[in-house]
């Protein structure tokens, strides 16, 4: 790959901060698995500024995202492996690969033939490579967050056949899954000591918790998104509270959970008729 003046830029930055000598410490003794965290973080941070709709924060989240690539590279080119061109021109070679209707005079449908088109290219790739697992489930990566990694199953499992044919249904489970949790809530409450119990009720809030996942992919529903902007929501909520407590001269900590609701309410409210009176 040939480097432009930024990214060499980059490139020597970030071997200057891995140089055992006069490097920066941290940097020095930081390892592909000590990294990891940072960069799923980044990626969420990146996530984060589109969804407020902030370009130049977008601006320096990609930039963050990207340091942790050439940080991972740099790691990979002392060891000998591969370096931040090897990384360019993999990416380029597969980009072009699986997108033939672009590259190689092919045709394709629409998006949705272009998708199947995708998972056949990454199937052929997988078995050139050795792989032996012919499941519809193979190649799903068990270091996704795990909302994403059900949805990727639950996808791969539509595209055989094996999926509710509307939401319907999957509230209907949803709600069998409910009555599940509430069973074993009340197991734990007869038998508090019950290890049994506490364990059936971690396997059946797993159970709720994918069903809402499935739901929320029955509906076109980012289930990410969705979770940011509730908690969004309850942080806007829950400051406004503090605030109305405040202005009456007490704090939450003070006041039993009746009241605390009241204030919650009255803080929805209040940002209910804000944006009715924004609509205006």
């Amino acid at each position: 790959m040939q480097e432009n003046d930024d990214t060499r830029r980059l490139l020597e930055i970030m071997a200057r901060l891995r140089d055992p000598d006069g490097g920066c410490p941290w940097d020095v003794e930081q390892t592909f698995a000590t990294i990891a965290p940072y960069t799923v973080e980044e990626a969420y941070e990146v996530a984060d500024a589109i969804d407020r709709e902030d370009l130049p924060a977008l601006k320096d989240e990609l930039g963050d995202l990207l340091l942790q690539v050439v940080f991972h590279a740099r790691m990979a080119e002392e060891m000998g492996a591969f370096a931040f061109g090897d990384v360019v021109d993999a990416i380029c070679d597969k980009m072009v690969r699986r997108h033939p209707h672009v590259f190689a005079g092919a045709s394709v449908e629409d998006a949705e033939a272009q998708t199947r088109e995708w998972e056949a290219h990454k199937r052929r790739e997988r078995a050139a490579g050795g792989e032996t697992d012919a499941s519809a489930l193979a190649g799903i990566a068990r270091g996704l967050p795990e909302w994403q990694r059900a949805l990727k199953l639950q996808n791969r499992a539509a595209k055989v056949g094996f999926d509710w044919p509307g939401p319907a249904p999957v509230i209907d489970k949803l709600h069998e899954e409910i009555e599940e949790v509430r069973a074993e809530f009340d197991a734990i409450a007869a038998a508090p000591g019950d290890a049994a119990a506490q364990a059936r009720l971690e396997q059946e809030l797993g159970d709720l918790l994918f069903v809402a996942a499935n739901l929320a992919r029955h509906a076109r529903v980012d289930v990410g998104t969705a979770m940011r902007r509730a908690n969004l929501k309850f942080e806007r909520r829950f400051r406004s509270m503090e605030a109305l407590a405040a202005g009456d001269g007490t704090s939450l900590p003070a006041l039993p959970l009746a009241q605390q609701e009241a204030y919650w309410q009255r803080a929805k409210r209040a940002e209910i008729a804000d944006g009715e009176a924004a609509d205006e």
